[in-house]
């Protein structure tokens, strides 16, 4: 049925056999689908997760922590399989009633500590190092508006164009140019700030940044959806320096490879234990 003599029945039902490429994975209610208890590595941060862009912006932190000489973040990245339901899994559930990676469990406390949705984590950690936030009160409301602008801003990005230009079932005409119009107008929020700053929150960098470039850097260069020509990316001078700028920083190289299982397998790090294993491919 197309979109334009689509009429939403009285009371919604959901149908299994018509949500796209994920449909098998998403539903209508929240809960563990079944008893699955989570491995605990030797550190005291545990974090399940995927090298989606949500997931990579925390490896890309605990690394950033690391390479500034915070010892108390080393980590274990364990593997959540998304495809494979790993979401739903009582353990995970117990940490992200959300059922959404990343999922991180701070152990190194008396009663562990369970933190979830991906800017919550950064700044849970921003505040536990006391890095990559500024310390001035202007500064860190810069910081923090940009890092709330891209939680509000992403799901129209991911599983707004995303699903409709790269996942729906069927290619519609108006959900496709709806949500690229939105995106379009997000790239050009963060050209035109970048036109006057050097990082997104101003001279310094940030976790704004280390929340942004996972999902706009990655769409500046094509490699979300497959959709740079489409939405013109090559159009946004200012976020092309900055995003070619952190994807240079060795930390940003690192975090970008754990948990991933997709690509060249030289950019792979199935699961990450030690420094030691980015040394290793999977």
């Amino acid at each position: 049925m197309s979109d334009s003599t689509y009429v939403p029945p009285k009371v919604w039902a959901w149908d299994k056999e018509n949500g796209g490429k994920f449909a098998s994975i998403n539903r209508p209610i929240a809960g563990a689908t079944h008893d699955k208890v989570l491995p605990v590595g030797k550190h005291p941060l545990q974090l399940y997760s995927l090298a989606t862009p949500n997931g990579v912006k925390v490896t890309v932190m605990l690394e950033e922590l690391l390479a500034a000489g915070h010892s108390g973040a080393e980590y274990d990245a364990w593997l959540i399989s998304i495809s494979e339901g790993d979401q739903f899994g009582s353990g995970f559930v117990a940490i992200n009633p959300n059922s959404k990676i990343p999922a991180l469990l701070d152990r190194s406390t008396p009663k562990p500590i369970r933190v979830f949705e991906s800017g919550s984590i950064l700044l849970y950690l921003a505040e536990k190092f006391g890095a990559f936030v500024p310390k001035d009160t202007a500064g860190r409301t810069e910081c923090l508006s940009w890092l709330f602008w891209q939680m509000g801003a992403g799901p129209y990005l991911g599983g707004g164009f995303g699903h409709f230009y790269a996942y729906a079932p069927m290619k519609m005409e108006y959900p496709i140019n709806r949500f690229a119009m939105e995106v379009k107008r997000q790239l050009d929020v963060l050209d035109r700030q970048l036109a006057e700053n050097e990082y997104i929150a101003g001279a310094e960098y940030t976790i704004a940044d280390m929340a942004i470039w996972p999902w706009y850097g990655a769409l500046a260069k094509g490699l979300v959806y497959s959709a740079g020509e489409f939405l013109s990316v090559q159009d946004y001078k200012h976020l092309q320096r900055w995003t070619d700028a952190i994807a240079k920083r060795p930390a940003v190289q690192r975090g970008r490879r754990v948990n991933r299982v997709t690509g060249d397998p030289a950019s792979q790090l199935r699961e990450r234990h030690d420094a030691g294993d980015f040394d290793k491919t999977s």
